[in-house]
């Protein structure tokens, strides 16, 4: 007897283009991307130029948070090591600025720590168009093989977290240790041009920025169509009930491989773009702290969502810096508060009380 290799979901009611409100499901689709695009266009000519890189390094952490909810909300994989695929890409794109900016000369780092020739996997990345791809490559390698390994022994909930989050920790152990490759502790930094282009000049810092937020909409596209998908249903039914995606004929390693890849390719893109944005890249940036801070930006904000994590992601990273501004000294406290507060009295996230929200006006709108 032939597996059925389809999973049936009962279809939404259609809507009655004359009862005038066809309208509102496209409108609540896609005009939270629109206004958030619309706003990061604007915000140079209103932001002071601190806040603009703050806002810039916020947008590389949506795209993060991006990719994570695209494994937690949809693919029901929690990961506590996302920082290391953030970091991978980091590192993929200071190799290329360091080597623009040391203008064919050894790396100040490598000097101080005895190198006398510069590393033979160095040498590729002095050219972008192989550093660039390198930056979501190498991540969507790793996390790819590590998913594979751990998924195919069938070990997934709290076991999958945990094993993520030792990631993270040995592998910003392995960058602090091999100092003369990566910089060790400091990491990498003192970058002066970027595509022959001084850092330096507010042209240069804008056009970065506004290359973030091209980066940041195809991300979400990306994402909003994997989940909208075919496979997005398979996700969702695989964070459901696994056992019957597998009795329906799927592999689950197959899926979960994928898009575990996928979202730390994406998330190798972000740590490209931080770097590009700050101009340093740690080890620091890999750890565990870090990891979870990112899976907290996609609880706060409403995971399952996409644009919930995006929300959640600038919506925490604002008010921290806001509260260290504000309360130097009690900021973590009430920083704290914040946290505990969205998760009692928002358990859905910033996101999910939106759309109880828009819910509650289109039953009204029905009832009128």
């Amino acid at each position: 007897m032939k597996v059925a290799r389809s999973i049936a979901i009962e279809a939404p009611p259609a809507q009655n283009p004359s009862s005038g409100i066809g309208w509102i499901g496209p409108i609540t689709r896609w005009a939270p991307l629109a206004v958030v695009v619309a706003i990061l266009v604007v915000a140079p000519a209103f932001l002071s130029e601190f806040r603009m890189s703050l806002l810039a390094k916020f947008l590389t952490f949506a795209i993060v948070a991006l990719a994570i909810d695209l494994v937690w909300g949809y693919a029901g994989m929690l990961s506590l090591g996302h920082g290391v695929f953030f970091g991978l890409g980091g590192y993929a794109m200071a190799m290329y600025l360091k080597q623009e900016s040391s203008q064919g000369s050894l790396p100040d780092f490598m000097s101080w720590s005895g190198l006398s020739t510069l590393p033979v996997f160095w040498e590729p990345f002095a050219h972008p168009w192989f550093a660039i791809p390198m930056a979501a490559i190498i991540p969507a390698a790793l996390a790819g093989g590590l998913c594979y390994l751990v998924v195919r022994s069938r070990i997934t909930g709290v076991y999958f977290s945990l094993i993520t989050q030792a990631l993270s920790l040995i592998v910003s152990i392995l960058f602090i240790g091999a100092q003369p490759f990566t910089g060790g502790t400091n990491g990498i930094t003192n970058f002066q041009t970027i595509f022959g282009f001084p850092l330096i000049l507010d042209e240069t810092r804008m056009g970065l920025y506004y290359a973030t937020i091209v980066v940041f909409v195809m991300a979400y596209l990306l994402c909003r169509w994997t989940v909208t998908s075919r496979f997005g249903t398979l996700l969702v039914a695989l964070r459901d009930d696994e056992n019957r995606v597998r009795f329906f004929g799927y592999d689950p390693v197959q899926l979960k491989v994928f898009v575990f890849a996928l979202s730390a390719g994406i998330s190798g893109m972000a740590g490209a773009l931080f770097t590009a944005q700050v101009g340093i890249i740690s080890p620091a940036m890999m750890g565990i702290v870090p990891s979870i801070e990112m899976v907290v930006w996609v609880a706060v904000g409403g995971r399952g969502t996409l644009m919930g994590a995006v929300i959640g992601a600038i919506l925490v990273n604002s008010a921290k810096s806001g509260f260290s501004e504000a309360f130097p000294d009690l900021w973590q406290a009430v920083f704290g508060a914040m946290l505990v507060g969205s998760v009692v009295f928002l358990p859905q996230g910033v996101a999910g009380a939106m759309k109880s929200a828009v819910l509650l006006v289109r039953s009204r709108l029905k009832q009128a």
